[in-house]
């Protein structure tokens, strides 16, 4: 966090004054650069926080991924099936679509992991190859989705320099995702419901003696985790691109797993994690728009997937997970 207060600071000082004359600066701290950055920190944050709501109850999510791409699938198959509708209502309709989607992944990862007791690992891999393979399978590559969600300035806050155009001027997904940062901590930390939520990720027994239903817990979490990733696939149709492209997640759930880890399992630390994922993302991109060739254009495309693997080799020993993620849980009659 401290560091993005650092970019935001620099970013400042670039656009306002001289230094802007410099390219490199510019490349690197411009408002196009942040414009991006926040972009690219989108679904990696959703990611995080439906990762983070899982395995604060007790599951590994690595399907993050399958997740995702199934909800970006789902909210091109509604845009285009309502593409005659009021643009508003056809947006609002593909959104919901897809947090059906992430919620029927969720809710089938978590009977694979409670019921039948699968690898938790494996259960995650499953749906990453599932939905990648339906996607592949149905998607028509011949339709297209008409419209999606444009910017709404916030009056006021939006005329602020620089900040308001990274910040201020944004399309609602956006908006919505930087809510529920605060929503999830909040509700982790500060509700009855955060406090069970923990207890059954660190302790379930003792959770269960006390006279919560351990499993509940687990399946209502992992299906509000495939919700928000769910949400993230459909940031990328209708908030980003505008159209379905197969494998169109390039691998942003497993940074969303690794924002998650950085940020020790907490959506603070997460969205600071993400929004450095991001930044480098912005890096890559910006680069490659001014040109860069003194570097192969492919080790700059490797630059937000270095970012990933450095962050969290440099963090193995120094987190904690929840003491009972990935352990199945049986209650004392074995049920």
């Amino acid at each position: 966090m401290g560091l993005a207060v650092v970019i935001v600071v620099l970013a400042i000082l670039v656009n306002l004054t001289a230094l802007g004359e410099h390219t490199w600066l510019r490349v690197l701290f411009g408002v196009s650069a942040l414009n991006f950055a926040l972009r690219a920190t989108i679904p990696l944050i959703l990611g995080a926080l439906s990762g983070i709501l899982c395995e604060r109850s007790g599951i590994i999510n690595i399907g993050i991924e399958g997740m995702m791409l199934a909800g970006a699938f789902a909210a091109f198959v509604a845009k285009v099936a309502t593409n005659h509708w009021p643009l508003g209502s056809s947006l609002a309709f593909a959104v919901v679509v897809a947090l059906a989607v992430g919620a029927f992944m969720g809710l089938f990862h978590a009977l694979l992991s409670i019921r039948f007791r699968m690898d938790q690992i494996i259960s995650g891999t499953v749906i990453i190859i599932l939905a990648a393979g339906i996607s592949s399978y149905l998607f028509d590559r011949s339709a297209t989705a008409v419209g999606k969600f444009s910017a709404v300035p916030i009056p006021l806050l939006s005329d602020i320099p620089v900040l308001g155009r990274v910040f201020f001027n944004n399309p609602p997904i956006t908006y919505l995702a930087l809510i529920l940062v605060v929503v999830v901590h909040v509700a982790l930390f500060y509700t009855r419901w955060g406090l069970r939520t923990r207890a059954v990720g660190e302790h379930p027994r003792a959770a269960d003696t006390v006279g919560i239903n351990v499993n509940r817990y687990r399946y209502v979490n992992t299906m509000f985790g495939g919700m928000l990733a769910g949400l993230a696939g459909a940031f990328l149709v209708l908030e980003a691109v505008g159209q379905f492209q197969e494998g169109m997640t390039a691998g942003r759930g497993f940074i969303a797993l690794a924002a998650m880890i950085f940020g020790n399992w907490n959506p603070f630390g997460a969205l600071g994690a993400a929004a450095l994922f991001g930044y480098t993302q912005a890096l890559q991109n910006e680069l490659l728009l001014a040109g860069v060739t003194t570097v192969p254009r492919q080790f700059v495309s490797m630059l937000p997937y270095i970012a990933t693997i450095v962050a969290v080799s440099g963090l193995v020993g120094r987190v904690r997970p929840p003491a009972a993620s990935g352990k199945v849980y049986e209650t004392e009659g074995g049920h």
